[in-house]
């Protein structure tokens, strides 16, 4: 019999609770690392390519001439359009600086290409398919391992279970027979799996904050717990609207596949519609509606750093100012705007600020762009240093499993025993509802795993002996 057995058997009631929460932590590892080492890479890969590059390749410069004006963004639409005649324009993304490009979305016969012009000179700079780079592949794994439904729930499950691990990781890790400081503080002086287990366990506390905002900004996307749960009843109220006439589409229409390019906050909120006199007074009367007035209206109404404007979609469509620090647009979210103009009167029909959204809807707001290392060098550089965290608790627990297992022992997946006597079940079953109830699919597969670990694993011997 293993020592870990001997323990399980004798152990007191602590003892017996710690060996129980090691089983779950086990557990929970077992299925997250190979979703969290994924979610690690890909994010990093995804934010170094937006950082130096841009999410849409946008980052293009080109010399400045010494007092030169910039021409008119009909001008260089025009440009971006005759190099595609058979297309049409449906997106202006201004350029951050003076010296980057003006990049223009056009469409035609369902593909779309973003087209890359100098503002000074009027010339294509550069042109590519949209979203069919390196960026958009890693994103493709981040958010749904490119398996649709199915990779987003098992993403969701992941993600939930994380938590676990961070719950029962913190529990194991909490000194009871040393001083709070002295448990912050890793013991090199250790050697195998002594030193990994004190390195795992430092590493994991110190991030455990971060990665729980993280792992939560995350999970709003998901289609479960996101979508139906927390999105659906923190969406901004269209009502707010003055009664605007409004579209049956939703503003998640101007999504890209999984790249999310709207705010979370209105995502699920219907857009209005063009054709009526609701709205103030945008674009002066008398005023041509076109890409120039909407500029110049972004421009007026206090739009302070890079933004984008979406062209109108049909006969009821609308013009949309959109500035999103998730998008990149700006390092500030508190900056963050939405504004949609009646492509026929130049009207305002919507202007949602940071400020109108609900305390979800600004957290997601703040989160997002955070989790994706958006907010300044500073975010950068702490996302890099928490991806390779990741990365080393995920190497560091399959390491310490490997050198628990006892030397010259066939494969099995040696789980820390539970004690037959676990105390404080009444308590776990209440976590368990909790987490039912709070997160559906992390709490129907923890049931499941304790419905098989109690039923089968316990009274079958060959699997008893297989996770044993």
């Amino acid at each position: 019999m293993s020592n870990t057995s001997q323990g399980a058997i004798g152990a007191s009631t602590a003892s017996r609770f710690y060996l129980a929460a090691w089983r779950w932590h086990f557990y929970a590892g077992l299925f997250v690392i190979p979703f969290l080492m994924i979610l690690a890479v890909t994010g990093m890969i995804m934010m170094y390519i937006g950082y130096f590059d841009g999410r849409d390749g946008e980052k293009v410069t080109v010399p400045v001439p010494p007092g030169a004006p910039a021409l008119s963004v009909s001008a260089q639409a025009e440009v971006a359009l005759a190099s595609r005649p058979d297309g049409k324009i449906v997106e202006w993304l201004k350029g951050r600086a003076d010296d980057n490009v003006s990049v223009f979305r056009v469409k035609a016969d369902g593909v779309q290409t973003m087209v890359a012009v100098d503002p000074y000179t009027g010339e294509v700079v550069e042109s590519w398919e949209r979203r069919q780079g390196w960026y958009d592949f890693a994103d493709g794994i981040h958010s749904d391992l490119m398996l649709g439904t199915t990779g987003d729930r098992l993403l969701e499950i992941a993600a939930g279970l994380a938590i676990v691990l961070i719950v029962t990781g913190i529990y194991l890790w909490w000194p009871r027979d040393r001083s709070l400081l002295r448990a912050l503080v890793p013991d090199l002086s250790e050697k195998g799996r002594a030193l990994w287990k004190t390195l795992h366990a430092n590493v994991g506390v110190y991030l455990s904050v971060i990665l729980l905002l993280f792992l939560i900004s995350g999970m709003a996307w998901t289609g479960v717990w996101g979508s139906k749960l927390v999105q659906a009843w923190n969406t901004f109220p269209a009502e707010k609207w003055n009664n605007v006439p409004l579209s049956d589409e939703t503003h998640a229409s101007m999504n890209h596949g999984p790249v999310g390019e709207v705010p979370w906050a209105i995502e699920q909120t219907p857009m209005p519609a063009s054709g009526s006199e609701a709205g103030v007074i945008g674009i002066a009367p008398g005023v041509p509606v076109t890409i120039d007035s909407v500029a110049k209206l972004a421009d007026a109404i206090g739009f302070n750093a890079r933004y984008r404007v979406a062209y109108p979609n049909g006969a009821t469509g609308v013009w949309t100012i959109n500035q999103d620090t998730m998008s990149a647009d700006a390092e500030d979210p508190f900056s963050d705007r939405t504004v949609h103009v009646d492509q026929y009167t130049g009207r305002v029909l919507a202007n949602v600020a940071f400020a109108d959204y609900s305390l979800a809807g600004k957290a997601m707001a703040v989160g997002i762009p955070l989790h994706m290392g958006l907010i300044g060098l500073w975010n950068f550089i702490l996302n890099t240093i928490v991806c390779l965290s990741v990365i080393f608790l995920c190497v560091s627990g399959v390491a310490m499993w490997w050198l628990r297992r006892p030397k010259g022992a066939a494969l099995r997946v040696f789980a820390p025993k539970t004690p037959d006597d676990l105390p404080h079940w009444r308590g776990a079953m209440i976590l368990m509802l909790f987490l039912s109830l709070a997160f559906p699919l992390v709490g129907i597969t923890l049931l499941t795993v304790l419905a098989l670990d109690y039923i089968l694993v316990k009274r079958v011997p060959a699997l008893r002996k297989a996770f044993g």
